[in-house]
């Protein structure tokens, strides 16, 4: 890691930035660019991130503190509220907003861009996501097109998947954060514990492997995470779904299902934490579990 000078230079930036956008609009695969490093699961579904992810970005004048961010939605159940209010907090708490739009899916409504950024005093910057797959004439008219409806800091085409543009949306960013010291050490490339990751990969997996709604009604938590004198760390999760019939299609025929995602999950845990593990994986059913305050508030959703 890039060890910032001490002591640090009068124009030293830092600060928080909020990665906000629709589903699927590219944000957690953008900060996984940005930090060249896997932080945030990736997966073809809407909806896959339900929590803030910190992803720090460090080098030698500045710190970038992103929060990668749930997509936006009109909520329909307990467990998307408490997503959106994950992203009210980030907007809240942000120095500069990035506001990320797939370009080659449905755009967002004047209307609603009005709404959402209404009340944002921080700056924001626009990027235009997915350009390798529109026709690139089309841009500059976009551009000017969203140009009108907000007074954004800056608009910066890109293709998060292919790498392009992202070094420029990074100057950027850098560029408009403010000046002051850094929040957490040089080292650090996020502020988040290791079972949380741990838990996100297993859901990752669980997002992959199965169709339909299945994934959408699981919750991971991690019982156990403790490292034994052989040096492998012991890990216990529990996979928690809604209803009986969702417990047999997680496990499968003969526990098929369940043993493939946990195979797929502790080879990648494994890389994660660059040490070997022994993961068991379990079910349990929590009846409704997205539409109970009481269990959110258990599983972290809810404060």
């Amino acid at each position: 890691m890039t060890e910032i000078p001490s002591p640090l230079p009068g124009d030293f930036r830092s600060g928080y930035i909020a990665v906000i956008g629709k589903p699927n609009a590219g944000k957690s695969t953008l900060l996984n660019q940005l930090l060249q490093y896997k932080l945030s699961i990736v997966t073809r579904k809407p909806q896959t991130t339900r929590r803030n992810v910190i992803g720090i970005h460090n080098e030698p004048g500045a710190q970038a503190i992103f929060m990668d961010t749930p997509g936006l939605i009109n909520p329909r159940y307990n467990l998307q509220e408490a997503m959106m209010r994950q992203v009210q907090s980030a907007i809240k708490d942000a120095d500069l907003i990035l506001y990320l739009v797939d370009c080659a899916d449905k755009l967002p409504a004047e209307a609603d861009i009005q709404a959402m950024l209404k009340p944002v005093a921080c700056p924001v910057i626009l990027g235009f996501n997915k350009i390798d797959l529109i026709d690139r004439r089309k841009l500059l008219p976009l551009i000017e097109t969203f140009g009108k409806l907000y007074p954004f800091r800056t608009i910066i085409p890109l293709s998060a998947e292919k790498n392009d543009g992202v070094d420029q949306l990074l100057r950027e960013v850098v560029k408009n954060l403010p000046q002051g010291p850094p929040y957490y050490p040089s080292d650090y490339i996020t502020d988040q514990q290791e079972r949380f990751f741990v838990a996100e990969i297993i859901r990752e997996k669980i997002f992959k492997f199965y169709g339909q709604e299945v994934p959408y009604a699981t919750h991971v938590d991690i019982e156990e995470f403790k490292e034994r004198e052989n040096g492998k760390v012991y890990v216990r999760a529990v996979i928690f779904i809604e209803r009986d019939s969702q417990k047999s299609i997680i496990i499968g025929k003969k526990g098929q299902a369940l043993k493939k995602v946990g195979q797929l999950a502790r080879q990648e845990i494994e890389v994660f934490l660059d040490r070997p593990i022994f993961l068991e994986l379990f079910v349990k059913v929590s009846a409704d579990w997205r539409k109970q305050e009481a269990q959110l508030r258990r599983m972290g959703y809810l404060r």
